[in-house]
């Protein structure tokens, strides 16, 4: 009987000296097991250091490993997916390069999978970042809760396994700025959910997800599974001018009724103030709309979701619609 085939994803940008220690971790998780076969998927979003170098060094001694390299800097989520859907294994796994999730996990994951679930998520009981920035993780997540159709785990990444019935449907999906968490969320069936203390800190290198960059990837998810805040912009848009119509109508009667004397109100201050403050909401309602429009932009083009550059010991030619391969594999 044919041995399970885990495929374990790993998008790496700019890390030089991690991808040997994290290919190493994998190995001494993965390769004692006799009972499963595995692949490893480096997705590189054209790093500017020597990662590539690397890469090719592990391609060159295991055919296990496996290398796409992007035309440019694509994004996370794309570079996750497209892992993903270049992933020939029964199921996947992705994990990241600076090994702040522990491998170890795979073998409850590989376990939970077997037991009939489609979808296993690492969820972070406890991480080392400040108490603000936890409470605004679990804030953001049980917002995009509230508003989106499906539910997110709260406290989870995209340290994750997949089957490979979702794997498939990702092949399909035509989606120009995905959101990988919500999207795989929308898909499971049957996802159960793996707690972890995420203790370890990167060693080298540095963090790909600044505080810039974690507003920018949260904004993502909120564009990407919700229409809330149209909705939003709409009934604001219309409290406000009921609001104006009351104050109108009771500044034309304190007008008619106040003698000439002392006139009521002069209100500059105030006037100039609810003029700034109608064209702040304006702007804010323009800069929603905007995003929803620049995505549909995005998905109207039908650009390719990546190009990749160059692959080691992967076919990377016509597998998916939506990668497009220059030259021949390398």
């Amino acid at each position: 009987m044919r041995k399970p085939l885990i495929s374990i994803i790993v998008p790496v940008f700019n890390e030089e000296a991690n991808v040997a220690r994290a290919y190493e971790a994998i190995i001494s998780e993965l390769a004692p097991r006799d009972d499963l076969d595995f692949e490893i998927i480096f997705t590189d979003n054209h790093s500017t250091d020597a990662t590539f170098t690397r890469l090719k060094e592990l391609a060159a001694r295991d055919q296990r490993v496996k290398v796409l390299r992007f035309a440019r800097n694509f994004g996370f989520n794309r570079s996750i997916l497209t892992g993903y859907r270049y992933a020939r294994g029964d199921a996947a796994i992705q994990i990241d390069c600076d090994l702040e999730d522990p491998p170890n996990l795979f073998h409850d994951f590989i376990r939970m999978w077997r037991n009939g679930h489609d979808v296993v998520v690492g969820v972070r009981a406890k991480r080392p970042e400040g108490r603000l920035m936890s409470l605004a993780r679990r804030t953001y997540y049980r917002f995009l809760n509230r508003i989106s159709d499906s539910e997110h785990q709260i406290n989870a990444g995209d340290f994750r396994l997949l089957d490979r019935q979702i794997l498939d449907q990702l092949k399909v999906i035509d989606d120009a700025q995905p959101y990988i968490r919500g999207l795989t969320s929308e898909l499971a069936q049957n996802q159960a959910s793996i707690a972890y203390k995420r203790t370890n800190r990167r060693e080298f290198g540095r963090s790909k997800f600044p505080l810039a960059q974690l507003i920018k990837f949260g904004l993502q998810g909120v564009f990407a599974h919700s229409t809330i805040p149209l909705h939003i912009a709409t009934f604001v848009g219309m409290a406000i001018a009921l609001t104006t119509a009351l104050v109108t109508g009771i500044y034309i009667v304190a007008r008619l009724l106040s003698s000439e004397a002392a006139p009521w109100p002069r209100g500059f201050a105030t006037t100039t103030v609810l003029i700034l403050f109608g064209i702040s909401l304006n702007a804010l309602f323009l800069g929603i709309i905007g995003e929803y429009i620049a995505r549909i932009y995005q998905q109207v083009r039908r650009r390719p979701t990546v190009i990749i550059e160059k692959s080691l010991n992967i076919d990377a030619s016509g597998l998916v619609r939506d990668e497009v391969h220059r030259g021949a594999p390398h």
